[in-house]
C-alpha cells in the first residue's frame, strides 16, 4: 500500500483534537428532504442478480430467495461467461442496461450472487453496479475519487433519493459456504447479541490510520455495546466478535476465533478486495472465519481513510437497526475501488 497526503500520523491526538473528533462523530450528516420509508430496506426493495450461465450462481440465488423470501419479481437475470476476476467496462455497460430495464421501480438495492467478477475495469463490480461504471471512481496514482451521496445519510431508498441502488456480494469459495454466510444473516436478525466491537492498533503504520478514531469511538458508543482498544498484530481465541476492524496486508489467528452472526470484519489493505490470487489476505478469509460482512479494495486506493469503512459509522448504524448493506455502505466516503460481500439483509439490532 502506497502511503498518501494524510494529515495523521500514528501518535495519539491531544485532547482539544480529540474533542473535535467526538464532536464530529457525534455530527448529523443527514441530508434533509429525503423520501419517507420504512426502518430497514428488506425482502421488498432487494433485487437479486443472478448469472444464468453460472450454475453455482442460480443455486446461490435459490437457496438465498427461498431464505430471505425474495419476491419472484425481483429476481434479474443476466447471462456472461463465469469464472473471470475483472469484467470489460463495455461488457458491463450492455449489463447494466439489462439490469436496469429489468429491475422493478421499488428496489433500491442489489445482492449479487456470485464472487466473480469482483471488478470492472479499475473500479469495484458493487459500486459499478449501484452507480455505473465510471472513471471517476477509479484513482491511476494516489488521489481522491468520486464521493458517494449515500454517505453517512439517512436514507433509506437510496435509488429513489440519489439515484443509487448499493449492491453486495453473496460470495464464498463454495456453495457450502455461501449457504453458511446466508443462514448466519438470517439467524442474526432482531437477535440484539452480546458481543464486543473490536478495535485494533496494529504495528502497521501505512495501514493503521483508522486507529487515530479509536478513543473516540469508545467513548461515543461504549455506553452502547462494548468497545475493546487493542494493540496488537493478531487477535486471539476470542468467543464473542461482533465488530473487527485493523489494518494489516495478512491477519493471523482467525482461525482461533469465533464470531457471532451478523458480525462485521474487515482489515485496511491494498488489495484485500481481490478475491481470490492476491498476495495479500483476501477478504472472504473474513467470511470462511464466521463474519458475516467485508470489504476490500480491488485496485491500490493508497492510505485514503475515505475509501474503507469507517468503524464509528458502521457500528453506530448498525446498532441503530440498519441492515448490514446500509450500515456498511453508508460507512464509506469513496467506495468505487471497493468491494461490499456478506448478507445484505441481516440486522442483528433491528427492534
Amino acid at each position: 500500500m502506497h502511503t498518501a497526503s494524510w494529515p495523521f500520523s500514528s501518535h495519539p491526538p491531544p485532547v482539544a483534537v480529540l474533542l473535535l473528533i467526538l464532536l464530529l462523530l457525534g455530527c448529523d450528516h443527514t441530508a434533509t428532504g429525503l423520501t419517507t420509508a420504512p426502518a430497514a430496506l428488506g425482502p421488498q426493495q432487494l433485487g437479486v442478480i443472478i448469472n444464468d450461465r453460472d450454475p453455482l450462481s442460480r443455486r446461490i440465488a435459490e437457496y438465498y430467495v427461498v431464505k430471505r423470501r425474495i419476491p419472484q419479481r425481483n429476481l434479474i437475470h443476466v447471462s456472461f461467461e463465469p469464472g473471470s476476476a475483472v469484467m470489460e467496462p463495455n461488457r458491463f455497460h450492455a449489463l447494466k442496461a439489462q439490469v436496469d430495464v429489468a429491475t422493478p421501480r421499488t428496489v433500491e438495492a442489489y445482492a449479487l450472487a456470485w464472487t466473480l467478477p469482483y471488478r470492472v475495469g479499475c473500479m469495484s463490480i458493487t459500486t459499478a453496479f449501484a452507480a455505473g461504471f465510471n472513471a471517476d471512481f477509479c484513482a491511476a496514482k494516489c488521489t481522491p475519487t468520486r464521493s458517494s451521496p449515500y454517505y453517512d445519510s439517512n436514507s433509506r431508498r437510496p435509488f429513489a433519493d440519489f439515484g443509487w441502488r448499493p449492491a453486495m456480494l453473496l460470495a464464498g469459495s463454495s456453495l457450502e459456504e455461501v449457504k453458511a454466510l446466508i443462514d448466519r444473516g438470517v439467524a442474526s436478525d432482531f437477535s440484539n447479541p452480546p458481543g464486543t466491537g473490536y478495535l485494533v492498533s496494529t504495528s502497521d503504520r501505512q495501514r493503521n490510520v483508522r486507529a487515530w478514531f479509536y478513543p473516540g469511538i469508545k467513548m461515543m458508543q461504549g455506553d452502547r455495546f462494548k468497545i475493546s482498544l487493542i494493540n496488537a498484530d493478531r487477535l486471539e481465541y476470542r468467543d464473542d466478535i461482533m465488530f473487527y476492524f485493523t489494518g494489516l496486508a495478512r491477519v493471523a489467528g482467525l482461525e482461533t476465533d469465533t464470531f457471532r452472526p451478523g458480525a462485521i470484519a474487515d482489515h485496511l489493505t491494498s488489495s484485500g478486495g481481490k478475491l481470490n490470487g492476491s498476495n495479500q489476505m483476501s477478504s472472504l478469509r473474513w467470511l470462511e472465519a464466521g463474519a458475516t460482512g467485508s470489504y476490500g479494495t480491488v485496485t491500490e486506493p493508497c492510505a485514503f481513510v475515505d475509501k474503507f469503512p469507517r468503524p464509528n459509522v458502521v457500528i453506530d448504524r448498525y446498532l441503530n437497526g440498519e441492515t448490514l448493506l446500509e450500515s456498511y455502505w453508508k460507512s464509506v466516503a469513496q467506495p468505487g475501488q471497493g468491494v461490499f460481500i456478506g448478507e445484505p439483509l441481516a440486522r442483528p439490532f433491528a427492534q
